[in-house]
């Protein structure tokens, strides 16, 4: 890129930031002045949430059990959640690994492919559960192993597991069989 190139680029982005204000004042301030009917209620004193509505929120977190995780695992651990929100995480036998699920509703595998090349990952083309799959590994990181495959109603899931030197399953194979498992439920 040309010295050119970067000063005209750097006026696009300053050009369009000083719109994207000019607009955002705009529309935001023109509400300012204007009066809104009703009654003010204190924060939390508002209309309760029916939770029933959201029962099924983060629900893909227990796809499968826990007991599933530690099979596939190689049965001689333990897992613990660690975060359950945008992905599924878990702590493997205190400290020894974490493992993964993530579930993209609008994901390709051909966006999973692009990313993994950005990355530098290694993406093998694979089949689980009859489904076409990515198993994905890191260079120069034999104890980690991810395994993607298109969602039986949209988007991709896949699991990844880190685990440390002598930890325990093939990351790989502990990867492939909860996807399996993942993909078994899902039809």
């Amino acid at each position: 890129m040309t010295f050119r190139e970067r000063v005209t680029g750097g006026r696009r982005i300053r050009t369009v930031a000083a719109s994207a204000a000019v607009l955002l004042t705009a529309a935001f301030g023109a509400g300012c002045g204007s009066t809104v009917e009703g009654t003010p209620v204190p924060v939390g004193g508002g209309e309760t949430v029916d939770t029933a509505q959201i029962d099924k929120l983060l629900r893909e977190c227990d796809v499968v059990t826990d007991q599933q995780i530690i099979d596939a695992l190689g049965g001689n651990t333990y897992i613990s959640d660690s975060f359950f929100g945008a992905v599924c995480m878990w702590d493997i036998g205190g400290g020894s690994g974490m493992l993964t699920l993530n579930w993209y509703e609008n994901g390709s595998l051909r966006n999973e492919q692009a990313t993994n090349d950005k990355l530098g990952y290694t993406s093998t083309k694979t089949t689980v559960q009859g489904t076409i799959a990515l198993e994905i590994r890191r260079p120069g990181d034999p104890n980690s192993c991810g395994m993607t495959a298109s969602a039986a109603d949209s988007g991709v899931i896949g699991w990844w597991v880190n685990s440390s030197p002598g930890g325990g399953a093939d990351p790989c194979a502990a990867a492939k069989k909860l996807l399996e498992l993942t993909l078994n439920i899902a039809r």
